[in-house]
């Protein structure tokens, strides 16, 4: 039997170049050789921190080639236990034999592999010299959205916000040895009106991005909210905006920025310009004029994950 090789979020952490990451996820959104069902979502309950958790299972195929599934769970109130949301593994598969090829930890992969397809619709979506960002959460993805996004763009300006002010500024303190100045601030209000780029990462309820203080030409990226209960931007927001979306799939079905401006009759589903997959095989197109405003919401695709397996295990056996 084949070994079965161990990756752990250290080897990730420290062998993740955005921009490889990025094109091998623009050069597997652009095939159509991998399978990918449906995720299987399952809220449970978790009296005990009085909110539900969620269990994922994320499979897809590529025939005879390569096939993965990872399996996830997200508690929201693991906060109160300094523990990231969400955990999980991969289990990376040859398709071929059915073996085992190796097992990844989950927690670093999600986080790169979703920065990586922001920064991906980004460079679609933002305008070319979009050079400030504001990065709306504190989360495992906060740091790997500013570095993707950098990686795409000429980013010289983040400015950081979070609940805790605290985190904000252990962000700034990580990053303050990249090419590009980072700030910390205490109210959403005082830069969401002059950046180029607006990275959102929460599991926010209520609306943190409103479109009363958009302006002509930004690009917002949408990647927390993932239940149909959570949003992070309002109505006014989507109706403003030329919407995009990672996956139709997801898209449409599981996070409140969609679901509910859909189910309120605020936007159609027809008015849902493309996905991932139609802008990298250039189906369709992104941004077209200087001062549109443009939102991309990520809820994560299993395409993703497995792009992102190959790209480490490639990686590790070398």
């Amino acid at each position: 039997m084949d070994t079965i090789l161990q990756i752990d979020n250290n080897f990730i952490d420290h062998n993740t170049d955005f921009s490889e990451l990025i094109s091998a996820l623009k050069t597997g959104f652009s095939s159509n050789s991998t399978l990918v069902p449906m995720r299987h979502h399952h809220d449970f309950p978790n009296p005990k921190v009085g909110s539900d958790s969620t269990l994922l299972l994320m499979p897809a195929w590529n025939p005879s080639q390569d096939a993965g599934v990872k399996v996830v769970t997200v508690s929201p109130e693991n906060g109160a236990y300094n523990l990231p949301s969400i955990q999980g593994t991969y289990i990376y598969f040859d398709a071929k034999k059915g073996t085992i090829k190796a097992i990844l930890e989950a927690k670093s992969l999600t986080a790169k592999r979703t920065a990586a397809a922001s920064a991906l619709a980004s460079y679609f979506l933002s305008r070319t010299n979009a050079s400030s960002l504001l990065m709306i959460g504190t989360g495992a993805l906060s740091v790997n959205l500013i570095k993707a996004h950098a990686a795409v763009r000429p980013i010289t300006k983040v400015y950081v916000w979070g609940r805790d002010y605290k985190k904000a500024q252990d962000i700034c303190n990580v990053l303050q040895y990249e090419n590009y100045a980072v700030e910390s601030i205490k109210s959403i209000d005082d830069k969401i009106s002059e950046v180029d780029i607006i990275s959102s990462a929460t599991l926010s309820k209520t609306p943190l991005v409103l479109g009363k203080k958009l302006r002509e030409g930004q690009h917002v990226d949408l990647v927390g909210a993932y239940k149909k209960d959570m949003r992070e931007a309002d109505d006014d927001t989507m109706t403003k905006a030329t919407i995009f979306v990672d996956t139709y799939q997801g898209g449409l079905k599981e996070s409140g920025d969609i679901v509910i401006p859909l189910k309120k009759g605020i936007i159609k589903e027809s008015e849902i310009k493309a996905d991932l997959f139609e802008l990298c095989s250039a189906k369709k197109i992104g941004r077209t004029d200087a001062n549109e405003i443009t939102v991309f919401k990520s809820v994560g695709h299993a395409l993703e994950d497995l792009v992102a397996a190959k790209y480490y295990y490639k990686k590790f056996i070398k």
